[in-house]
């Protein structure tokens, strides 16, 4: 049996940019840790430290969107270096303000300027797109991207608390900037891969941002809770682990999460599925929703990575048919700007798990902390829901026309 994985790369600059990609990708999970361990070694404040990264991480998701809407009217090579330039400026500030002890403002301002990060996940899915575009490879190319998004969230923060904590303090916030530098360049260095800028009549013809679209509305709010739930397992697994005395195996549950959605992600990769698109996101939600009961009944670390792997298994194909039906929903023109929309909804959410879930271990416990999860699991599914109702009345084909709606 051929390797669908293996044949994706017999497109021309297919090995190029996905490495490319992948390595600016890394930057992401390194930059929010490494912010958080610089500023708790340099300042001794995890308040101070955690309002700072904060401050990056609303900034990025809010303004990755509109650099993804830029690229898609002026072209990757044009728009990625700029933000980069900026983030990169944000990051040196942000290390310079702690070697020389500026005021706390400095530290949001670098902050600030450092979330505009581009979406290098949806700068490469949109190459993806632009090759396999009404492919069945496409849902092949989504779940290898969906895979390597893991990797560089399992692989980044210990990277970036590793040089922070064996180098120095800064290290981990320079290592991210530079390595995102080096990877953009290496992406628009790739110019037959990019995808084509959108033509002036096509720019009139679709108006506006693509998050007017109530459809896609609904999956950045599918994404939200998704992350809330992502966010919560983070924070509640540190805690549990930490409560029953063993710090340690907080790594072994949060590496179960991944390793179940990592190996879930290549498996759908490989599928052949004739199920419209809008059945099964709510199979997704109705699975995810599910998948985090178990969570209340662990007992012991086994127990809980064993609840976590099993509710990891549905999150990435969940995650891939919301960018399939992305791809359907919005115009060519905007593909870029409607994924990073979808991944900046996937990551306020983890934000605000992580923050609504560390109160309620404050206040009840490691297992208050799931009662979070459960509740953004009845929101997954209630959007779920929601969506599939819509998109079987209306129909992907559809989504276009009812953009304001």
């Amino acid at each position: 049996m051929a390797n669908p994985y293996r044949a994706l790369f017999t497109a021309p600059g297919a090995t190029g940019f996905t490495l490319a990609g992948l390595l600016a990708r890394v930057a992401l999970p390194m930059t929010g840790i490494g912010i958080i361990t610089m500023l708790a070694q340099l300042r001794g404040s995890y308040a101070l430290a955690g309002a700072v990264s904060a401050t990056f991480v609303l900034a990025y998701a809010l303004l990755s969107p509109q650099i993804s809407r830029l690229v898609d009217s002026h072209g990757q090579h044009r728009v990625l270096p700029a933000a980069t330039a900026v983030n990169v400026i944000g990051l040196l500030l942000l290390s310079a303000s702690t070697w020389w002890q500026a005021p706390d403002w400095t530290l949001f301002v670098g902050a600030l300027l450092a979330g505009f990060m581009p979406s290098l996940s949806a700068m490469v899915r949109a190459r993806w797109t632009g090759i396999y575009r009404g492919q069945p490879r496409l849902q092949t190319a989504y779940s290898l991207e969906t895979v390597l998004d893991e990797v560089t969230f399992i692989a980044g923060p210990p990277l970036s608390v590793g040089l922070c904590v064996a180098v120095f303090p800064q290290a981990g916030p320079l290592a991210a900037a530079l390595l995102l530098a080096v990877g953009v360049l290496a992406l628009v260095a790739q110019r037959g891969s990019e995808p084509p800028v959108q033509s002036e009549n096509a720019a009139s013809d679709h108006p506006g941002s693509v998050i007017r679209s109530a459809n896609v509305r609904l999956l950045i709010l599918l994404m939200v809770a998704m992350g809330i739930i992502v966010g919560t397992v983070d924070i509640v697994s540190v805690a549990f682990a930490e409560q029953l005395g063993q710090p340690a195996a907080a790594t072994l549950v949060l590496s179960a999460y991944a390793l179940g959605s990592c190996l879930s992600g290549l498996l759908f990769g490989t599928l052949k599925l004739q199920t419209p698109l809008h059945r099964l996101l709510l199979l997704g939600g109705l699975m995810t929703a599910a998948t985090t009961l178990p969570l209340l009944l662990a007992e012991s670390i086994p127990m809980l990575a064993v609840a976590v792997l099993v509710a990891g298994l549905f999150f990435a194909p969940t995650l891939i048919v919301a960018m399939s039906l992305v791809e359907r929903l919005v115009p060519e023109q905007r593909l870029t700007e409607g994924m990073t929309w979808l991944l900046a909804g996937l990551n306020i959410g983890i934000a605000l798990g992580a923050a609504t879930s560390g109160y309620a271990v404050d206040d009840g416990g490691a297992r208050a902390g799931f009662i979070v999860a459960l509740c953004a699991a009845a929101l997954v599914l209630l959007v779920a829901l929601w969506s599939h109702q819509r998109l079987r009345a209306h129909g992907p084909s559809g989504a276009h026309a009812e953009a304001t709606s």
